[in-house]
This record gives C-alpha cells, structure tokens and sequence, in this order.
C-alpha cells in the first residue's frame, strides 16, 4: 500500500464497519477454536496499522509484522501496547512457531506468488496451531478499488485451496462471508468499472458512513460470525456468495 492508503487507514480503520465486523468475525473463530488451557499468543502477519489485533488484546499476547514501514510507524503510534516490527513471514518463523493463532486477513492477493507467502509459514507452524486467512472473493467484483489496494487477484474456494493444497493442514472452516452486503457492494463495484473510479478516499471504496449507518452496517456484517460458527461445528453450511473468503486451517502432524 502506498502513503496515501495507509493514512486512509488510518482515519478509519478503528470504527469502520468492515474493519470492525471482520475482527468481531476473526476473534470469535479464534475463541471457538483454539484449545482451552492452550497458550495464547497470536500473531498477524501483513498486520499494516496493526488495527486488526485490537480484537484479541484483552486476552491474547499479540505480535505484528508488516515490511510498510510506513504502516508500522503509524501503528506504533495508535497501538503502542501492540509489539509491532517491520518484517515479513520469514522474520517471524519463531513468534509463527509459538502462536496459537496466526492471522494472514487480506494479505495474499497483494503478491505475486501467494503459495511462496504461505508455504514456509505452515512449516514454522506447531501442529494443532490454527492459521486464518481472509482474501478478497469473486473476481466479478474486480474494480479501481482492488487497482488502488495493489491486489493482483481476487479468488474463489479453488483458487484459495491450491494455496495450501500438499501442504500439512487439515481444513477447519472454508466459506464466503461478507455475504449479507453481497448484492449492494457488487452493485456499487459495477458502477465504478463503468466510470473508471471507486467512491472512497484514496481510490478504494473505503469511506466513513454516519455513525448510524456504520453501526447498521456492523451489526450484519459481524452477525454473519453466527453462521460460520455453526458451520465451523458441523452443524451449519458456509455462505455461497460473498465479498470475502475465509479459511480456517490447523496445522497437522504431517501431510493432509
């Protein structure tokens, strides 16, 4: 991400709805799936302003990396009880090694070769460790807003899996989510290929509602934590459609 979007971030990352339900979304998986008694250390790897571990620090040791240096300095600053370095995954096999959870939430489609990304990280990995990963879904939602986020690709369940696929981990949780807002946001997408520009600040479609809305838009997105929940269990069916992908992943003792 260049200055410009990380200084967006900055202004909206803390109460954004899609920021604040995707960390709603990612700490109750967290919560339903790593051990009791397990040690609680999580690490973010392309943790960019480090925003996404506000959801986990009441009970969890939290770790972030980002090679932005830009993204790191401003995270210091709004996060300074949040041990954040500048860094990539290789800098931090030993923190990956010793986290109960390992978060790589919208990361991915911003490199060119995602398997290299992930490969050696699910080796630094103890088994039973779990590693979460969210990308963009649905490449008819292509539009400015992926252009000005550096993205090189959004994915499908397909595309997603040939990202581990050999490797040891045993898969948890696959499923779109974001799915609720689905019609709408596929909507506004459409418009801005047709114009040839997205509706927010710095080229994304990232812009801060009333507070009204923001909270309306919240309250879906973060409900949808219900029914991946119940589908993480066995007891549910994953989302079909949705703006993002989510996969749950844990660590296994040898290959899958």
């Amino acid at each position: 991400m260049n200055r410009d979007v990380i200084e967006m971030h900055a202004r909206v990352e803390r109460e954004h709805w899609w920021f604040e339900g995707r960390r709603r979304i990612l700490r109750a998986i967290a919560d339903a799936t790593v051990p009791q008694g397990h040690p609680l250390r999580v690490v973010d790897i392309g943790c960019g302003l480090g925003a996404t571990l506000t959801a986990f620090r009441d009970r969890y040791e939290c770790v972030g990396y980002d090679p932005n240096s830009d993204a790191i300095e401003f995270g210091r600053v709004l996060h300074p009880d949040f041990d954040l370095r500048i860094g990539t995954a290789a800098d931090a096999a030993s923190d990956i090694e010793r986290a109960s959870v390992v978060l790589l939430n919208d990361v991915i489609e911003h490199v060119p070769d995602d398997r290299a990304l992930v490969q050696p990280m699910v080796t630094a990995m103890a088994p039973g460790n779990l590693l979460i990963i969210t990308v963009p879904a649905d490449m008819r939602l292509w539009s400015p807003h992926d252009v000005a986020l550096g993205h090189y690709r959004r994915y499908d369940e397909d595309t997603l899996s040939l990202v581990w696929e050999g490797l040891p981990v045993r898969v948890r949780l696959l499923s779109r989510f974001n799915a609720r807002l689905y019609p709408i946001i596929r909507v506004v997408r459409s418009v801005a290929r047709v114009v040839g520009r997205s509706s927010g600040g710095a080229g994304t479609d990232l812009q801060r509602p009333t507070p009204g809305v923001n909270r309306l838009l919240t309250w879906l997105f973060a409900g949808e934590r219900r029914r991946l929940l119940t589908t993480l269990t066995g007891r549910g069916t994953s989302y079909r459609q949705g703006v993002s992908l989510l996969a749950v992943l844990e660590r296994t003792a040898s290959s899958s």
